[in-house]
């Protein structure tokens, strides 16, 4: 009888992007795959196109830190998630459930503990997460990816494995990105993402600067879903919405990268040598996680760092000529970097858990 393992997580695609880099191994070798996610968030546009994985949608809420009157509701919708992610593991049989995180995850967690299937948690960031710290108690190993955060979990459950890299990304080429964009080769690429859901202000400032960045640069702009600008149509400027097959060309061109500090994102950068401004999202917008990210790289030579707080025109080109002119220290030091080969940790921790 096949194995089987159930994949969860969602809200945004850095709570998918880790499972997406480990589905196929999975698959190659001859597991059944089932994903639970939401039924119309982001997970199920990058998951369900893949034909050889079920996708499962369950009722789920977001948990709250302030006020707001779905508060009242939701609580409703995770115990309908519960009950639909039990019911459908305990007719499923999975052999582990492995969940990046999110919302969503929450109902799977308790719905596996609930069915005593072994659990594995993987997060991204230096802080666990408000939906990974309630998950913890049922989970039977948690994977992290910053070496500092394993201190902040039992003894017995926290496992360092460093940054889980898609494998595609790897083999990008800066010729299929130029070609793509329309761009020259003989002038410097700058990247700029928001991650899956935009950075508006990032954003503003970009196209606020435009012509100033394109003296220098041709420009990327990754600006999130329905903030895409029509009226910006200029030699030198490319705007996505959202990226999937096209990233590693993306990422293969450029030479600078502007990002906010979500831990997949900053670490992919890093895997392939892309100088990095971080722009962390600010404490008044998250629980201050991206903060501790980009402080963490800044620490150890591999990026810039600029507070959403301080962004402004000035800062913002200040910033990019500060990158230009350290670019090639944080290459050294992203150079000396030595990652452990994460994906392969994972998939024996998940195997192994499974026996």
């Amino acid at each position: 009888m096949k194995k089987r393992i159930v994949f969860t997580g969602g809200g945004s695609a850095g709570h998918v992007t880790v499972n997406l880099a480990l589905i196929p191994h999975f698959l190659e070798a001859g597991w059944e795959v089932a994903y639970i996610g939401s039924t119309n968030g982001i997970e199920k546009e990058l998951v369900g196109v893949l034909a050889s994985v079920r996708y499962v949608g369950i009722s789920s809420g977001k948990l709250r830190r302030y006020f707001d009157w779905k508060n009242v509701t939701d609580p409703f919708r995770v115990t309908k998630g519960i009950w639909e992610a039990f019911r459908f593991l305990r007719a499923w049989k999975p052999d582990i459930i492995f969940s990046k995180g999110g919302f969503v995850s929450v109902p799977v967690v308790l719905g596996g503990w609930m069915n005593r299937l072994p659990v594995v948690i993987h997060e991204s960031d230096l802080t666990p997460g408000l939906a990974n710290r309630l998950s913890v108690p049922f989970a039977s190993k948690v994977c992290v990816t910053f070496p500092e955060t394993v201190h902040r979990l039992p003894a017995s459950k926290g496992v360092y494995v460093g940054a889980v890299i898609r494998s595609e990304l790897l083999n990008g080429s800066r010729e299929s990105g130029i070609s793509q964009c329309g761009f020259t080769p003989r002038k410097p690429v700058l990247l700029v993402m928001g991650g899956s859901l935009g950075a508006r202000r990032i954003n503003e400032v970009v196209r606020s600067q435009l012509q100033a960045l394109l003296t220098d640069y041709q420009v990327v702009h990754i600006c999130g879903k329905g903030q895409r600008d029509e009226s910006l149509q200029q030699a030198g400027y490319r705007q996505y919405e959202y990226v999937t097959d096209e990233m590693p060309d993306l990422l293969a061109m450029a030479d600078l990268v502007v990002s906010r500090a979500g831990s997949n994102a900053i670490f992919e950068c890093l895997a392939l040598r892309k100088p990095m401004l971080l722009i962390p999202l600010s404490k008044t917008a998250s629980r201050g996680d991206q903060i501790l990210n980009a402080r963490s790289f800044e620490k150890r030579g591999f990026c810039e760092v600029l507070l959403e707080e301080d962004l402004s025109d000035t800062t913002f080109l200040q910033a990019l000529k500060k990158l230009r002119e350290n670019r090639s220290d944080l290459l050294r030091c992203m150079k000396e970097d030595t990652q452990a080969d994460a994906l392969t940790q994972v998939i024996s921790l998940l195997k192994n858990t499974a026996s």
